[in-house]
């Protein structure tokens, strides 16, 4: 799936974000050869990267990255990149664009690794809110290229690796670019129409408040159990029924959205099964995940209002009947004393007030 070192393929990368899925794309990209800086605002996440500057990776990948440098000083870690991959969590993603807009220049490529629901529009919305005009390339990948679990420091374990992942640039007409620059990283990406499919194909948004909504009570007693392989018959029945209202709203869009038993087999390979919770329980790379320790994790406290929010919001926007994707958020919400629907990634935020708006900025 993915090109290994060749000096032709040689980049410059800095990578934003030093958790499970940044430690995992900054090794595998230093191990195939390219320099990569790697970003984190806390000294405490990376105090021991900084002495040691590898990140070692094991499972389906195995290897060590040397890495060019470690900083949390945002102008060093993007000032020389050519390419920029963001992979913090959603919520930060338009204050993080206000951050990084003092040293971006003209040609960098910036990917959200992934932007979730709208993360691009909400990254150039908050350039354009402080009068930004470099010419920048802006992407966003659907999901995370890997299904990975930082062990301890600097150690990454990569449970699995999708075989296909959507990817779209802001606007549109740069997407077949940006593939072109991203070819020497991945092979993977597969271009779609514009950034609301990118944005509508959320399925971490589906898949990850269900399972700890309805697990709530387990993990507060500290019970651990596997997020995928131990999933039921009827939380899965649930997550399809969900799921409709989702494919519900692509379809007022002219989206022809892929049910999230499909997506499993899409972005896995040899993914055996009839059903969902069979396709769960089969996938390799979903089988020794664990759940969350706590509710207050990021399955809730990202996914809801940078995934489920803007979703609801684009919904209702076409007025789509959306009572499951209503009620989780609710719900969610009381359980955790938030108010996810003002909090969240709303459309006010995104710059939206009506559809020409999504397609002017999509475009």
């Amino acid at each position: 799936m993915v090109y290994m070192r060749h000096p032709d393929f040689k980049k410059r990368i800095a990578v934003i974000g030093a958790g499970n899925g940044g430690c995992a794309i900054a090794g595998h990209l230093a191990m195939m050869g390219h320099e990569v800086m790697l970003y984190s605002y806390s000294e405490h996440e990376v105090e021991k990267l900084r002495v040691s500057k590898t990140i070692e990776l094991t499972g389906v990948i195995s290897g060590v990255g040397k890495l060019h440098g470690v900083t949390t000083n945002i102008e060093e870690a993007i000032c020389n990149a050519e390419i920029i991959m963001i992979v913090t969590i959603a919520n930060v993603h338009g204050e993080l664009a206000k951050q990084m807009s003092h040293y971006l220049s003209d040609g960098q490529l910036v990917v959200l690794n992934p932007g979730r629901t709208g993360g691009a529009i909400e990254f150039r919305v908050a350039l354009d809110s402080i009068g930004f005009d470099k010419k920048i390339y802006l992407a966003e990948a659907q999901t995370l290229v890997y299904a990975c679990r930082l062990e301890k420091d600097a150690f990454v374990n990569i449970i699995g690796i999708k075989e296909r992942v959507m990817l779209s640039a802001l606007p549109s007409s740069d997407t077949s670019f940006v593939l072109k620059i991203l070819s020497s990283l991945y092979d993977c990406f597969i271009p779609v129409e514009n950034v609301l499919v990118t944005s509508l194909e959320n399925i971490g948004a589906i898949f990850h408040p269900c399972v700890v909504l309805f697990n709530a009570a387990t993990i507060e007693r500290g019970t651990q159990f596997y997020f995928y392989r131990d999933m039921t018959p009827r939380v899965a029945e649930f997550i399809e029924e969900f799921d409709k209202e989702r494919i519900d709203v692509g379809k007022v869009y002219g989206i022809e959205l892929m049910p999230v038993k499909e997506w499993i087999s899409y972005s896995y390979d040899n993914i055996k099964g009839d059903t969902l919770l069979e396709r769960m329980k089969n996938n390799p790379a979903y089988f020794n995940i664990k759940a969350p320790g706590s509710i207050e994790s990021r399955q809730l406290l990202e996914d809801i209002p940078t995934g489920l929010v803007p979703i609801f919001e684009l919904g209702k926007l076409k007025n789509v009947d959306m009572p499951l994707f209503q009620s989780v958020i609710r719900i969610c919400s009381t359980l955790l004393g938030k108010d996810f629907i003002t909090e969240g990634r709303t459309l006010k935020k995104m710059g939206i007030s009506s559809i020409s708006d999504i397609f002017r900025l999509i475009m």
